[in-house]
């Protein structure tokens, strides 16, 4: 397949990104083969050729939360791409900048409806929302991503939850999460914290194999492996290792991620892949604390 860039009315045209990209990875998550990073944002490594290509080149324009990723002058839009279903959720898009491009996701567990996360405030998907069911709860994963969510909770009168130690950046929040209490909104829902990313964080288990993980754990499209992010952990990188050995053995199938790539694999593959990311942050700890003279092993790890 040609990399050669899209040719219209005789001159040449390409997709591009702008450098007011905030570098945000919500972009490169959804067009992977297509967006990479170079020197702190994203470009296109590879112009769309294909439908499925295209498509997924306005997917990552739709979900840029500052504009930045361009499509050549002229070129016909496609309607709304999201939100986008996936295995039975949906991937909401309207993605903010103050909650520097996450994702966020909806689903149904049990018997009620949730938001994980919060997108921009949208009428319509305020509307799309209502045409299922409407919502019942809102489940933050931490104190980053919240987005307009107050808004969503206070449309439908849904209850939102957040754990104690991230609370004070959802003051609305009026389901509090304990370490010594971690009742859920469904039997179906099991909300399990995760310090690391920062103090608060928690992921939510939903329907026995689906595991919302805000900013803790992702996968990486391009190394094809799970990942957390050590650059940008806010509280204590150790610890987010700690929470991310303790999911190990939930018996989950797939990784809805807030920043980064989602996946959907068989059991015993998601372990190998945790079991890998536990194996690399191993040896990098070695490395970092080797001339102070320390000595790690996997078992430290995940211990």
């Amino acid at each position: 397949m040609s990399n050669s860039p899209i040719q219209r009315e005789g001159k040449t045209a390409e997709w591009s990104v702008a450098k007011r990209c905030i570098n945000c990875m919500a972009s490169r998550s959804v067009a992977p083969d297509l967006l990479i990073e170079r020197n702190g944002q994203s470009v296109f490594a590879k112009q769309p050729e294909i439908p499925a290509e295209l498509e997924a080149a306005w997917k990552a324009a739709q979900l840029c939360p500052v504009g930045a990723v361009r499509p050549p002058p002229d070129t016909p839009k496609p309607g709304a791409l999201f939100p986008e279903e996936i295995a039975g959720y949906f991937r909401m898009g309207h993605n903010t900048r103050g909650s520097y491009g996450a994702h966020s996701y909806f689903g149904h567990a049990g018997a009620i409806n949730f938001l994980v996360d919060g997108p921009g405030w949208s009428i319509q998907l305020a509307q799309w929302m209502k045409d299922r069911g409407g919502l019942d709860h809102v489940l933050l994963t931490h104190r980053d991503d919240i987005g307009d969510s107050k808004r969503y909770a206070e449309h439908f009168d849904a209850d939102v939850w957040i754990h104690e130690a991230d609370a004070d950046a959802a003051p609305f929040a009026n389901r509090i999460i304990r370490d010594d209490d971690l009742a859920s909104p469904d039997s179906a829902i099991r909300i399990i914290p995760v310090p690391g990313h920062t103090r608060g964080s928690v992921v939510y288990l939903t329907n026995g194999n689906t595991l919302f993980t805000g900013d803790t754990l992702a996968w990486d499209h391009r190394k094809e492996q799970l990942r957390g992010y050590r650059r940008y952990c806010r509280f204590d990188w150790n610890r987010q290792i700690a929470s991310i050995t303790s999911l190990r053995d939930l018996g989950f199938t797939r990784v809805f991620a807030g920043h980064g790539g989602s996946i959907d694999l068989p059991v015993s593959e998601m372990v190998r892949h945790v079991d890998r990311l536990l194996d690399r942050e191993s040896a990098a700890w070695c490395i970092d604390r080797r001339g102070a003279g320390h000595e790690h092993t996997t078992a430290d790890v995940r211990n």
